[in-house]
């Protein structure tokens, strides 16, 4: 049975979030946003609407965690990185939908 089309979408972001961290390490909201932006050759645009109710959603399922930090430009910002189990996380979410797991990435998230 195939998942409604908003279940699809829902998990396809949770593991691109997950892969940018994963590859990036901490970063805040925006950061996260333009790193998408920029691999996906500005393809994906994520908004605020869109990703900040992913990473609470990742954050309540303890995948990431969460700590404020001052940012490049000295602001406030809350820095999002991966919990010690999530890169088992990206690795069982990578073969859930079928595509790249940690260990044979294939570049464009580094």
């Amino acid at each position: 049975m195939t998942p409604p089309r908003g279940e699809v979408l829902q998990g396809t972001l949770d593991l691109i979030v997950l892969k940018t961290l994963d590859a990036m390490g901490p970063l805040h909201g925006y950061g996260i946003a333009q790193r998408v932006q920029q691999v996906s050759e500005d393809l994906l645009k994520l908004n605020q609407g869109t990703l900040y109710p992913a990473l609470l959603r990742l954050e309540q399922r303890g995948w990431i965690s969460s700590k404020w930090g001052v940012s490049d430009n000295n602001r406030k910002a809350k820095y999002y990185s991966l919990t010690r189990g999530g890169p088992q996380t990206v690795d069982q979410r990578s073969r859930e939908l079928g595509t790249h797991g940690r260990s044979d990435r294939e570049g464009s998230w580094d």
